[in-house]
């Protein structure tokens, strides 16, 4: 996994290297191309969502009985890049600002967003380590911060420092993954953190919330966490994509209709009793599926919606940090927000 060690490195020699790497790690299998047809590879990540509710239930297996339904674990939007670089996977959960990347040279991954699952409110943050000696996010100049690199707890990170007038280069970042994180902060390796739910409530434990990403959404830098989905596939199998909005949609539902059953779903598929998951629901900001397809977020046919301008205002902002060379063109990422079909997948 890229960032196990805590190595320093080059934003875009990460990003290089992540196109080139056909990895076979984290349980993505080998580099199959567009798979069989028949099994769909769906990419997830544990951390509070609908996503959790679609697997743990089955809503998908029962909405395609024809088809095997292989659920891929990641620890990170990078790593999934990586699988579909490597063409591992056909649909995956994902933050905005990774797509964002992803989206844009070096890596320029042919998927499209199909799908927006949450956006981040208190369920991402940035945590100081309890004595030390940080009280606010001026105070990390020269000091060791851990985030997942490529996450949108990066993005976010880069965001509130910038936010703070702290350069970046004067800050020790480290790229570890989230489990790697918490090892890091038991042992006082780190000082600081940005990083997401289950894990930001283990660091809370024993630090402080310096910022959420909910605060810098409203200072114009929202995160969102996306489904995305190859664009062969979806060419391939429109139908399969129509599905799996109807499930996540179903999932959407619960949230808001039935937190208590939403949290006990969620709750097995963390390993956290369902008080623990239902806070931890409550922490993120979820859509009611009719909005998916207003111009706030996805859109409709022939008027991309808003999500578009997120990804490239995240792009551009990588840009500016130097994380990626440039930001494509508002129109190119209009066009990898897949709109086909969406109103009839949330109009109940």
């Amino acid at each position: 996994m890229p960032g196990t060690r805590g190595k320093r490195r080059t934003p875009l020699l990460v990003a290089a290297l992540g196109a080139l790497v056909v990895v076979t790690a984290c349980g993505t299998g080998g580099g199959d191309g567009q798979g069989d047809g028949r099994t769909i590879r769906i990419g997830y990540q544990a951390f509070p969502s609908g996503d959790l509710i679609v697997k743990e239930k089955g809503l998908l297996e029962k909405a395609l009985p024809d088809h095997t339904i292989k659920w891929i674990k990641f620890d990170s939007g990078a790593s999934i890049n990586t699988a579909f670089v490597a063409g591992s996977v056909d649909l995956a959960a994902i933050g905005s600002s990774p797509v964002a990347r992803g989206l844009s040279e070096p890596l320029n991954i042919p998927y499209q967003v199909t799908w927006v699952l949450d956006v981040a409110g208190d369920n991402e943050a940035l945590v100081a380590r309890d004595g030390a000696g940080v009280e606010g996010v001026g105070d990390l100049a020269g000091r060791k911060v851990a985030t997942p690199f490529s996450s949108t707890s990066h993005y976010s990170l880069l965001a509130a420092l910038d936010k703070a007038g702290v350069d970046a280069s004067e800050v020790d970042l480290l790229d570890l993954e989230p489990q790697d994180i918490v090892a890091a902060w038991s042992r006082g390796d780190i000082d600081a953190a940005y990083v997401w739910l289950p894990t930001l409530d283990e660091l809370g434990k024993t630090g402080k919330t310096l910022l959420s990403s909910r605060e810098l959404a409203a200072a114009d830098k929202p995160t969102l966490d996306l489904g995305v989905a190859s664009t062969a596939f979806i060419d391939k199998q429109p139908e399969v994509i129509a599905a799996w909005r109807k499930a996540q949609a179903q999932a959407l539902d619960l949230i808001h209709d039935d937190p208590p059953a939403a949290a006990e779903a969620v709750g097995k598929q963390l390993g956290i009793s369902p008080e623990d998951a239902a806070a931890q629901v409550e922490q993120g900001i979820f859509l009611k599926p009719a909005e998916q397809a207003d111009d706030k977020w996805l859109g409709r046919p022939g008027k991309v919606g808003n999500l578009a301008e997120n990804l490239h205002s995240a792009a551009e902002f990588l840009a500016g940090q130097k994380q990626i060379p440039a930001a494509p063109e508002l129109s190119e990422l209009e066009k990898a927000v897949y709109v086909e079909g969406l109103s009839d997948a949330v109009s109940g």
